[in-house]
């Protein structure tokens, strides 16, 4: 597996080729993943990485114009683990690693299996890391197209991408399957409440709204900062934890805007703590504001029994379906109005408590994502 990328980083991409590699483990098959120099390994399952770059220190998600250099260290890398592993498929993440891996291709004449997690074009416009239309932006559209077209199978993260991908990219419908993320239904499971709201001395008697992940613009939290100011301007008995990094900034424009004791910030957790984590959360909050990539953190909320509020994307409605609460899109203000009603209907929360559990067992778990996963890598291997 080719993963450009500080591995493992508690999130969610990460998350998805952990428990891409596992899946397979699980299944028999031996797996090697190749990446960064910076990140951790996680037991059980091999990881090979990049020689150290000491001035690079990024761990938060989003382009950089470092990553060329990174990644002609990660081809290095590849290219002597395929001499000694000998694999079957080459196995990339993320459009990078399916750049590198069409070489490898070409190189060891092994099959490729591209990982998709989203446009690359519309991800750098996202991040704000290029201007659509300018010569950047319009090399990488080339390269996208060069990427979606070499790969022997593409597998999406959410079927809206593999659509795109066969009507906006002309990919052959039959080198495109969707896979969505999954969830370990059996580590992601309810957790007393109570008890972990003590453990993070969360305010006694307040209902909790939770976020976890990375915190950045593309994510939502500066529309989650105007939903805070809006509930408490309400007098909306609400306390919100929020989970992730990089965090200062963001609690320092909570301090600023008179939020501090609304809001607790926890920066970075392990992934090994979510599941308890997250069980604090009366609602489960996603205001992500990206139409075309993935959003695994729903199955983590979902798994936990947490009702979730979302916009209303296809992504979302595909992940949660009618089990979902949805606010209108990039919209503070009527996402406020959705979780104001959330907290001041307890029953709701009951009901919708339930359903997003049993969605998660019966419909997202890693057991039946694994079983498609390795029918995709026979696909591409044969």
């Amino acid at each position: 597996m080719l993963a450009p990328t500080p591995y493992f980083s508690d999130r969610g991409c990460h998350v998805r080729i952990y428990e891409e590699a596992r899946a397979l483990i699980r299944r028999g098959h031996e797996v090697r993943i190749v990446t960064y120099h910076l990140g951790r390994d996680l037991a059980g399952i091999p990881t090979r990485r990049i020689p150290a770059v000491p001035w690079y220190r990024k761990l938060a998600a989003g382009p950089s114009w470092h990553k060329p250099y990174l990644d002609i260290l990660l081809f290095c890398t590849a290219a002597a683990e395929v001499r000694r592993f000998r694999p079957d498929l080459l196995y990339a993440h993320l459009h990078e690693g399916a750049f590198l891996g069409i070489f490898l291709k070409m190189l060891f004449r092994l099959p490729l299996l591209f990982d998709c997690q989203g446009s690359l074009t519309t991800e750098i416009v996202d991040h704000n890391f290029v201007r659509p239309g300018s010569l950047p932006y319009r090399l990488f559209r080339l390269i996208e197209g060069f990427v979606n077209s070499r790969a022997d199978l593409i597998l999406t993260s959410s079927g809206p991408a593999a659509r795109e991908l066969r009507e906006r990219w002309a990919v052959p419908t039959d080198r495109v399957r969707a896979l969505m993320d999954g969830v370990d239904t059996e580590e992601f499971r309810p957790f007393d409440r109570e008890g972990v709201k003590k453990e993070l001395n969360l305010p006694a008697g307040v209902p909790v709204a939770v976020f976890l992940g990375v915190l950045n613009r593309y994510q939502g939290i500066d529309i989650l900062l105007d939903v805070i100011k809006i509930i408490r301007d309400r007098g909306i008995p609400l306390h919100f934890l929020i989970m992730g990094f990089p965090h200062d900034e963001y609690q320092r424009r909570a301090v600023a805007e008179g939020l501090s004791d609304r809001v607790t910030f926890t920066g970075r957790i392990d992934y090994r703590d979510a599941a308890r984590l997250l069980s604090a959360g009366d609602v489960a909050l996603s205001p992500k504001v990206s139409l075309s990539e993935a959003n695994g953190k729903l199955f983590n909320y979902m798994a936990c029994g947490i009702p979730v509020l979302a916009f209303d994307t296809p992504i979302n409605r595909e992940i949660l379906g009618d089990a979902g609460v949805y606010a209108r899109f990039a919209d503070a203000a009527d996402f406020a109005a959705r979780l104001e009603e959330l907290v001041l209907q307890e029953g709701r929360r009951r009901e919708l408590a339930e359903k997003v559990r049993q969605k998660a067992v019966e419909e997202h778990s890693w057991e039946a994502r694994g079983r498609d996963l390795e029918e995709a890598c026979r696909q591409a291997v044969l």
